[in-house]
């Protein structure tokens, strides 16, 4: 049986680590520190779960986050399924971006550990 691969994006961090939460779930992780990053090990890798950052930057014209770049390679993986972590004053932003990309969880900060293994 192949491995189930988990890619984690932490770019601002600031929280623990959740890699013992993923690795107990079943998956093997990935951690990158940038989306951009994160981008291009989609194009080898095919993970089941994304856990990713919403950090909204006001500064884009176009978009609320690089999250979006993102979450459009990930509609290539049909099985891979997308967590986003995010700040409660930045929850009518995400809503926005669900409205495009469809999300399987979204967490606020601080992430209930046991809310997360649920959802992973």
């Amino acid at each position: 049986m192949a491995e189930k691969l988990l890619m984690a994006i932490v770019e601002l961090g600031g929280y623990p680590d959740f890699t013992p939460v993923y690795e107990q779930a079943g998956y093997q992780v990935t951690t990158l520190r940038t989306v951009r990053k994160a981008i291009q090990a989609l194009k080898q890798a095919r993970p089941q779960v994304i856990v990713a950052e919403f950090n909204f930057q006001s500064d884009f014209r176009d978009r609320t986050s690089s999250l979006e770049s993102l979450l459009a390679m990930a509609e290539r993986i049909p099985e891979c399924r997308v967590v986003v972590f995010y700040e409660q004053e930045y929850r009518h932003q995400l809503d926005r971006l669900c409205q495009q990309y469809q999300l399987h969880a979204m967490l606020p900060f601080p992430i209930d550990t046991q809310q997360l293994a649920a959802v992973i």
